[in-house]
């Protein structure tokens, strides 16, 4: 296995799980994880979001704890990374308002590189129109914003991953085994 080099975009109310445990298993395997967020520097913090499945229409939504960035968005360059990592929660429905942030999502896919995205970061990946005619899991609210993208929504169990060419993604924390050993596969082939 060859480490790898791999960007991270997070915000304020990103999903506490699928933040820390991509951020600190990538790591603990020997890849480096640079962590970013816009409008903020290393070593300032972001505020996540623990979503749990509680029994009603949706999940619950309770506040995380505080994730320390450890590079600065405004200096990195994607054409410096070999993959993308994009976490849930809330984060993504502001980011994608972010013309710098989807240009670096598009970078990924114009260079073929691996992404994994999971939960509400298909809705960063439909708003950069990347999904075209990719198949793509996400927590479920997500599926009309999959599919009007051109994306293909795959309804799979809540700890399962799907890999469609260069993309990993998957409907929520539950996956993070699958959707991790996807993504880390996809490392090990580039």
């Amino acid at each position: 296995m060859t480490n790898k080099r791999i960007l991270m975009i997070t915000g304020d109310f990103t999903e506490d799980y699928e933040t820390m445990v991509p951020f600190q298993a990538l790591q603990a395997v020997g890849h480096s994880v640079d962590a970013v967020c816009p409008d903020k520097q290393a070593g300032e913090s972001v505020a996540t979001s623990i979503h749990d499945f509680e029994g009603q229409q949706t999940y619950s939504e309770k506040r995380g704890h505080n994730f320390t960035l450890n590079a600065s968005f405004a200096e990195i360059n994607p054409a410096q990374y070999d993959a993308l990592v994009i976490p849930g929660g809330r984060a993504p429905e502001y980011l994608r308002l972010n013309p710098a942030v989807l240009d670096m999502v598009r970078h990924f896919f114009v260079e073929n590189k691996p992404v994994a995205a999971i939960c509400h970061g298909a809705q960063l990946l439909a708003a950069a129109g990347v999904l075209e005619g990719k198949r793509c899991s996400a927590y479920p609210a997500c599926m009309p914003e999959v599919k009007m993208s051109g994306g293909e929504y795959a309804e799979i169990a809540i700890d399962g991953a799907v890999t469609d060419g260069n993309l990993v993604t998957a409907p929520a924390w539950p996956a993070h085994p699958a959707w991790l050993a996807q993504f880390m596969g996809l490392l090990d082939q580039s």
